[in-house]
């Protein structure tokens, strides 16, 4: 395990490809500030493009995930003015969402705004049951404006997202997992040991085959059924010829776990 601290963020690495993000700002409920996103923009694209990377985990410090955009901030700057902020965010909620390796949001408390639109550019979303989540934004006047419109409505449907977003209700644990917002839900001393688990699962998985999983099933969801078919049968075809698959078969036949190498 190898660990990276900076003042915003802490990244540790392991020896099997699974990378821990705990974003660190615990005295302000790790609220997203400009340079907060600026680090998670850049760690974004530094993981998507490390071959050694297999999966990813999102996570906060103290008791929250993130309370949203960093209000205080941005305290006393005119609307006009406030460009680089709103940049900022939903660049890097973006590029979390693109990223092509598989991550995971363990929501350990408070995700609200901004911090549960980061959440929900993740692929899976695991919450501790002290977690509270909600985008709340109707009630300061605006909307969410980094991905939560957009991606609560293809992750629960129009009449959910509607509910949640015009009502900028808050909900539990419980409720996310009833409605679908997030796929489990554990004890809070338990969220890190149920993350790495799903990780390692993830992590023992074809790299190459993971990353043509999520292209076909990110950019499928938004296409007509044929044209959708027509990208996956493309996916399939980039690990067809892959040195993975043939590994893969090798193992199966061998009775073995296989030793993929993204190739």
């Amino acid at each position: 395990m190898t660990t990276t601290t900076t003042e915003l963020v802490v990244v540790e690495r392991s020896d099997g490809g699974v990378v821990r993000v705990t974003l660190s700002r615990p005295e302000a409920k790790n609220a997203l500030s400009r340079a907060l996103n600026l680090d998670l923009l850049r760690l974004a694209e530094e993981l998507g493009d490390d071959p050694a990377v297999r999966a990813v985990l999102l996570t906060g410090a103290g008791d929250a995930f993130s309370a949203g955009a960093d209000l205080k901030e941005r305290r006393g700057i005119a609307a006009a003015d406030s460009g680089p902020f709103i940049d900022a965010i939903s660049g890097a909620i973006r590029a979390w969402a693109e990223m092509p390796k598989p991550t995971i949001a363990l929501i350990n408390g408070a995700a609200f705004g901004g911090g549960l639109e980061l959440a929900l550019a993740c692929d899976f979303r695991l919450a501790s049951e002290a977690a509270v989540m909600g985008l709340s934004e109707v009630r300061l006047g605006i909307i969410p404006g980094a991905g939560g419109t957009q991606r609560l409505t293809r992750l629960l449907g129009v009449a959910r997202a509607k509910e949640l977003v015009m009502t900028g209700r808050r909900i539990d644990a419980a409720r996310a997992l009833a409605v679908g917002l997030v796929s489990r839900v554990v004890p809070p001393g338990e969220l890190d040991r149920a993350g790495q688990e799903l990780a390692d699962e993830l992590a023992a998985c074809a790299p190459l085959s993971l990353v043509m999983a999520k292209w076909a099933i990110d950019e499928g969801s938004h296409l007509p059924m044929a044209e959708a078919l027509a990208l996956e049968r493309r996916c399939y075809d980039v690990t067809l010829m892959s040195e993975d698959r043939n590994e893969g078969l090798r193992a199966f036949a061998e009775k073995r776990p296989p030793r993929f190498t993204g190739r």
